[in-house]
Formats: C-alpha cells, sequence, structure tokens
C-alpha cells in the first residue's frame, strides 16, 4: 500500500489531478499495487477555506504520506494578499523546507511527435533530453529580507547565502545522475560576480575529483541561458541553485513546445513532492482545456522515485508517447491533423494505453 497526499490547490489543478489519479489506478490494476489516496487543502482553496496557505493538517498529511501529488496554486484572487499569505509564499516554499526537499529535478525532453509545437528548428532541438538539477531551499528565495526607509523612499534587501553542505549534497546528486546518463555535468553559476557563485564553483570542482568519469562543466548562467537556445543538445545534465535554476527551468521547458508536457519531482526527505512544471492557469480553468499530461508524467516519475517502480513509471511514459503518436492534442499542443481531445479524455487514452 501507497499512501499518496494529493493538493490538487488552484486553477487548473483540480482538473488536472484526477488524471494523474485515474492513471496511478490502472498502474496499481496492472501491476497489483495499491494506491491509498487522501484530499489536502493547499494555495488559495485553502485560504478560502482556512486562512492560511499551508493548513497544519495538510502538513500533516504530507509527512505521514509516502509521497505528494501537486496539481497547482495561485491565482491573481490573492496576488494582493500579504507576502506570508499568498500561496506561492505562503505554502509552496514552507512545505519545501518543512519535507527536506532540497532538489528539484525538471526533465525537458522533446517528443517526436511534438517537434513542430516548438518554436526553434528542428535541427536545433531534434532528440534534446535534460535533466535540470535545481537547488530549492537555499540563495535568495530563503536569505533574510528586509526594507527600510530613505530620504527617496524605500531600499530593500534580499539576502544570498549557501554553505558548503548545501551545495555539496545538490552537487552530488547532479553528479550521481550524470554517471546514470551520458557522464556530463553542466555546473551553473554567477562566479565572475558573486562570492555565494565562487563557493559554488569551487566546491563542485572539488567534488568533481571524487567523479572521475564525469566531465565537469563549469558556465555562467547567463551564457547558459543563451546556449539552451542556440546549441540546447550540448547539454545531458544541469546542476545550479535556487534562483538561476527557476528561470533556466522555465526556459529549458519551452524548447519542448508546451509547459504543459513537463513533470517535476522535488527530493532529499523522506516524503517526495511532484507537481507539473507549469501553473495555475486561471484563464482556462474549469473549461477542460489544461494538458494533464505533465501531472501524469509527475506521477511517473513519483513511483519512480519515491516507490522504486521503474517498470511502471516506464509503463505511464511509454502511453504518453502512443496517446501522442497517435495524434491526440489538447489545445495548447493542437497542430494541424491534431486529433482535439479535453483534459479528461487525454487522461482516458492514456489509460487505454497502459490497459491495453
Amino acid at each position: 500500500m501507497f499512501n499518496i497526499a494529493v493538493l490538487p490547490g488552484d486553477g487548473i489543478g483540480a482538473e488536472i489531478v484526477p488524471e494523474a489519479v485515474k492513471v496511478l489506478n490502472a498502474i496499481g490494476k496492472k501491476y497489483g499495487h495499491s494506491f491509498r489516496f487522501t484530499d489536502g487543502l493547499i494555495g488559495g482553496a485553502a485560504i478560502d477555506a482556512v486562512g492560511v496557505p499551508l493548513p497544519e493538517d495538510t502538513l500533516k498529511l504530507c509527512n505521514e504520506s509516502d509521497a505528494v501529488l501537486l496539481g497547482a496554486i495561485g491565482g491573481p484572487k490573492w496576488d494582493t494578499l500579504p507576502v506570508h499569505l499568498r500561496p506561492e509564499a505562503g505554502a509552496l516554499l514552507p512545505l519545501r523546507k518543512a519535507l527536506g526537499l532540497y532538489a528539484n529535478l525538471r526533465p525537458a525532453i522533446l517528443y517526436n511527435a511534438l517537434i513542430n509545437a516548438s518554436t526553434l528548428k528542428r535541427e536545433v532541438i531534434e532528440g534534446i533530453d535534460i535533466m535540470v538539477i535545481r537547488e530549492l531551499t537555499g540563495g535568495l528565495y530563503f536569505g533574510e529580507k528586509k526594507r527600510e526607509k530613505t530620504p527617496a523612499g524605500q531600499s530593500a534587501v534580499d539576502t544570498l547565502v549557501y554553505s558548503t553542505e548545501e551545495i555539496v549534497r545538490i552537487a552530488r546528486l547532479g553528479f550521481e545522475i550524470a554517471m546514470k546518463r551520458k557522464k556530463i555535468l553542466h555546473s551553473v553559476d554567477k562566479a565572475n560576480v558573486l562570492e555565494s557563485s565562487r563557493l559554488w564553483r569551487e566546491t563542485v570542482t572539488e567534488l568533481g575529483k571524487e567523479y572521475p568519469e564525469v566531465e565537469l562543466i563549469h558556465m555562467y548562467v547567463d551564457n547558459c541561458a543563451m546556449q539552451l537556445v542556440r546549441w540546447p543538445k550540448q547539454f545531458d545534465v544541469i546542476v545550479t541553485e535556487n534562483m538561476f535554476g527557476d528561470i533556466l527551468t522555465d526556459q529549458a521547458s519551452m524548447l519542448t513546445g508546451s509547459i504543459g508536457m513537463l513533470p517535476s519531482a522535488s527530493i532529499g526527505g523522506n516524503v517526495g513532492l511532484y507537481e507539473p512544471s507549469h501553473g495555475s492557469a486561471p484563464d482556462i480553468a474549469g473549461q477542460k482545456k489544461a494538458n494533464p499530461l505533465a501531472t501524469i508524467l509527475s506521477a511517473a516519475m513519483m513511483i519512480r522515485y519515491s516507490f522504486n517502480l521503474d517498470r511502471e513509471a516506464e509503463a505511464i511514459e511509454d502511453a504518453v508517447v502512443r496517446v501522442l503518436d497517435l495524434g491526440y492534442r489538447t489545445p495548447d499542443i493542437m497542430e494541424d491533423n491534431g486529433k482535439p481531445v479535453n483534459t479528461e479524455e487525454m487522461g482516458d487514452k492514456v489509460v487505454e494505453q497502459i490497459i491495453g
């Protein structure tokens, strides 16, 4: 029995998460596993219901589960609240911190069936398969923040702090994943300007001596952003700090044509958190237009990394490929001659491919 905390959240979260649950139930039926799903409130939905974005009951549920499946949080409705009550700052960041999730894995894979969905030329992006590893619990997002009055108005300070220990644990994960792939690791920093990045580079270089088989390439973040568009096929595994990773993962996602296709895993503690890379998309919420495939692929990452069910994870991923090859498309990935389906129908198509 695998216990999964299910946090649909806001916007399209309530539409895409049930499709991932549907797929997991199909996997359970086919391979003889039992999944127990327990819903919890988070984000704007939690604010509306109980006044806070991360209720204690939700945090308790997550800590007592084997993994967490999250939909999406946030929306304009809650953007004017005090910072500590906004869904992102008041729920997602504290949840990652509480669960000890220091590593975010964001694969960017271009499926052959969707090659025309990307805005880049075929010869530039064909065959890309990149894993971006983002440090999640340090850096600017978690450093001290303050404002002070000045004669001209205000000044604001955000503190960027990284320790050797924090860098070693995320970099080691990068090396370990690189060892299982092409044995190439790009470490991204801004060591020509930032002292934290100089420590980052020194620490990663020293750790690299333990992995002589891995080719370690250091790259400044601005150059990396340019190279992701210029020549993305040079990358296999990228490891970087929190804010740089936040930006680069969104850029990498668009190499594949739609952020609606990209899953993510946040790991490091006893309970992993799995969520699609996209946001809550309030503009299409309730219209059954949302693409559930990123959430379904996040569920595949969950059973691989949290439950060690590699065969079952591959079954989900293969089913998604077959559905795409058959031409089924939600609006975000629609193309000429595509077969239009809504959110629920896309989930059904994946289930059909799993069950056979």
